[in-house]
């Protein structure tokens, strides 16, 4: 009989110790971890190699657009900028000012003759052949004063620039600003497509 029961207890399966709750919390969290980490190393990856490119938005200049604090993402151009596309870009000049990249809004392009009107707040954009465009402007901000001279500005887009404007006209040091003036297009660095926060506003941004 002892032996039978030895035999038995050869033969049957060993009891499996159930494991305890602190120890697959523990797993749970490393597998966490693990799939944050890898996220990451995606998101690392796709903007490295794709040509995106994360920005924040510094100051009230394109209001109501965009927003102070909120967080974008730029592409870079396969083809040159177009007029309304919102652009980032460096600092054009050494007079000083900005050590930040600078989100602004393109008005005209090269070969172009931008003419602004500041009483009328009319902004016409005249291109190299001649054709005649005014431009309709439904994101445009015009509160408090006009910071620049209120004679009318007419400027010639110079090859390899774009003239760009804040949509918060009144409080934006844009091209009509001497610090800035016409952008090299070399020094943009994308076009803004997205933005990513704040949530409440996530979306693409036109």
């Amino acid at each position: 009989m002892e032996t039978e029961n030895i035999r038995e207890e050869l033969h049957s399966p060993p009891k499996k110790t159930p494991d305890s709750p602190k120890r697959k919390a523990i797993f749970d969290i490393l597998d966490y971890i693990e799939i944050f980490v890898i996220s990451i190393c995606v998101v690392i990856l796709i903007f490295s190699f794709s040509g995106f490119r994360l920005c924040t938005v510094s100051g009230p200049s394109m209001e109501n657009t965009l927003l102070h604090g909120e967080r974008l993402i730029t592409v870079n151009y396969l083809s040159e900028p177009k007029r309304g596309d919102v652009v980032v870009f460096h600092q054009t000049s050494d007079m000083g000012g900005f050590n930040e990249p600078i989100v602004k809004r393109v008005i005209a392009v090269a070969g172009d003759t931008v003419h602004i009107n500041y009483q009328t707040w009319t902004v016409t954009v005249t291109d190299s052949e001649g054709n005649v465009t005014v431009l309709d402007e439904p994101y445009r901000k015009l509160e408090g004063s006009n910071p620049y001279s209120s004679l009318p500005v007419t400027v010639y887009v110079e090859e390899g620039t774009v003239f760009v404007m804040g949509d918060n006209r009144n409080h934006s040091a844009d091209s009509r600003d001497a610090r800035i003036g016409l952008v090299d297009t070399r020094r943009i660095l994308g076009k803004v497509v997205f933005r990513i926060t704040p949530f409440s506003r996530f979306g693409t941004v036109s």
